[in-house]
């Protein structure tokens, strides 16, 4: 990476009104991790801690018109790509995504809100994977995501490896599925690459109410590690490392009735 050269990540995600997720987070992610923060916004959601209430998914044209707008000037060192809601911005993120295969992707396949709000289009899932999945660098589906997209029950660690065997059988270069609902004090996370490569990330769960938006604020720290110079494994490391640092940090403060967010520059409310 260019020394010189000031770390720019475009987040390519819904905007969360509440400002716990989406958006809103990988802005927050981004900027704590010192990288600078573009965005192409594909649906307004609102939303609060205690669910989504309406989702309007902007047009493929404007969403088109952003992400090239931002590439053409501001060339991103990385991409981070959260909730798709129709599969005419599939198709349009997916084209311009072909012209510019130097840039890694990291892709939260976003479908289904902690409160179950369908966050992707029932039509949209097929394409989805056709298209997006073999120009990413890396997924990270969360148990419930790997199962949508595989097909299977992902609820233990044994499952989590035949799912993201799976998973790069579909085509993409690399997979994280986050084992964050997992039962119990040891949570784990499998890694999965086309080159055959299997690593099991092992973290202790932090008791907390406050999780809202935590898998856009792992995608969006990995992806500014990689625009930071890290090569994958190692942004993994260091996003999920972040992510442990900004639950723990917010775990006593209280952001709504509901399901509150991470503290993304580890403040203390005073």
């Amino acid at each position: 990476m260019n020394k010189n050269r000031y770390p720019v990540v475009l987040s390519i995600a819904g905007s969360d009104s509440s400002g716990g997720a989406g958006i809103q987070a990988d802005i927050k992610t981004i900027s704590a991790l010192g990288c600078y923060g573009t965005t192409v916004i594909t649906a307004i959601t609102a939303q609060n801690t205690l669910g989504v209430n309406n989702i309007y998914a902007i047009p493929a044209e404007i969403v088109g018109a952003q992400m090239t707008a931002v590439i053409n000037d501001i060339s991103p060192s990385a991409i981070k790509i959260g909730m798709i809601y129709l599969k005419e911005n599939v198709e349009t993120i997916t084209s311009i995504l072909k012209q510019h295969n130097e840039i890694p992707v990291v892709l939260d396949p976003v479908m289904v809100s902690t409160s179950g709000a369908h966050l992707m289009n029932n039509d949209c899932l097929s394409i989805f994977k056709h298209l997006l999945f073999p120009l990413t660098t890396l997924l990270t589906p969360n148990l419930d995501e790997a199962g949508l997209i595989t097909g299977m029950k992902v609820n233990k660690l044994t499952d989590m490896h035949t799912a993201a065997s799976h998973i790069i059988d579909l085509g993409c270069n690399a997979v994280l599925i986050k084992g964050g609902h997992l039962k119990g004090n040891d949570l784990y996370d499998v890694y999965l690459d086309r080159d055959g490569r299997r690593q099991v990330f092992k973290s202790k769960a932090i008791q907390s109410n406050n999780t809202h938006g935590t898998g856009c604020t792992l995608s969006s720290a990995i992806a500014s590690y990689l625009a930071l110079g890290d090569d994958l494994t190692l942004a993994i490391e260091k996003g999920k490392d972040y992510v442990h640092h900004a639950i723990e940090h917010g775990k006593n403060f209280r952001i709504g009735k509901g399901i509150g967010p991470l503290n993304h520059f580890f403040k203390p409310i005073k």
